[in-house]
This record gives C-alpha cells, sequence and structure tokens, in this order.
C-alpha cells in the first residue's frame, strides 16, 4: 500500500508533491477516513435494505453494525498508514487497541443520539442522516485520534 501511495504521489508535479508530503498525515487520513466513512454507509444502507418495514430498532442496528465494521478497519488503516503507530509488544498493542475503540465508542455515542433524535424523534430521512452525521464523526474520530490514541512521539515525552 505505501509503495501504491509513493507511486501516486510521484506522478504530481513537485510543487504539489512538496504539499503533500508537508500535510501527508492529513491526506492519508482523508483518504482512509473517506474509505472508512465508505464503509460505514454503506454497510448501514445495506442493514436498512435488508430490514423490511420500519422498526423502531433498525437505526440503533444499523449504526451499530456499520461502527463494528468501519472502525476495524479505520484502526488497522490508521495505526499502520495515517499515525505509523507502531507497537512492540501485546500490552502496547493492546493499549493502542483499547484507546481507539474507546474513542470511537464517544463517537458511536454521538452518533446514535443524531439518529435517534433526528431518525426515531422526528422522522428524518435515514439516508440525509446517515450523509450528514458522517462529517461531524470523521472530524471528531480525527481529532481523538491525533490528541489520545497515537500521540506525536516527539511530544509524548514532553
Amino acid at each position: 500500500m505505501e509503495k501504491l501511495i509513493k507511486a501516486c504521489v510521484s506522478i504530481l508535479p513537485e510543487p504539489l508533491q512538496k504539499i503533500y508530503y508537508k500535510y501527508e498525515e492529513k491526506w492519508l487520513y482523508l483518504v482512509f477516513g473517506c474509505l472508512t466513512t465508505l464503509i460505514s454507509i454503506v454497510t448501514k444502507l445495506l442493514l436498512f435494505g435488508l430490514v423490511p418495514g420500519e422498526p423502531k430498532w433498525e437505526s440503533t442496528a444499523g449504526v451499530v453494525f456499520s461502527w463494528i465494521c468501519a472502525v476495524t478497519f479505520a484502526f488497522f488503516t490508521n495505526k499502520k498508514y495515517v499515525f505509523k503507530n507502531e507497537t512492540h509488544s501485546a500490552q502496547e498493542f493492546r493499549k493502542v487497541f483499547v484507546s481507539f475503540y474507546g474513542a470511537r465508542l464517544a463517537t458511536l455515542a454521538m452518533e446514535e443520539v443524531i439518529f435517534v433524535v433526528c431518525c426515531d424523534i422526528l422522522g428524518m430521512n435515514k439516508t440525509v442522516i446517515t450523509f450528514l452525521s458522517q462529517v461531524l464523526i470523521f472530524i471528531a474520530n480525527y481529532i481523538l485520534s491525533k490528541v489520545f490514541v497515537f500521540k506525536n512521539k516527539e511530544t509524548a515525552g514532553e
């Protein structure tokens, strides 16, 4: 994957390559975040399409199912490619894993509140709310990952 990314960047004009490398972490978060968001949206809408009728639990089931799929993908891509986090022991891996999933639980709760209020109480369109909620979740996840989960190694000891 890293070779593919570098190959794609290498075809850009040099000024754009400099911009990419200056903000590499943010660009990679954007790419993998978009893929994570796509996984979240597709799995949620898939569940909405498979469940007949309009049961009240559909929003909760869709959010939880899509969350599990998306967070699992996001953990491994964020760890390896975005924040380049290396763990050297099982204990260290567990700590990062638990921190990541804990941070994502906070945004899951945020998303659940959005869906219950907007869809179940106000009767708004689930597809529209799916897309709008993803913007808020995307921003919150970056901040939580950057600040709490994958801390900058240079500033971690300060």
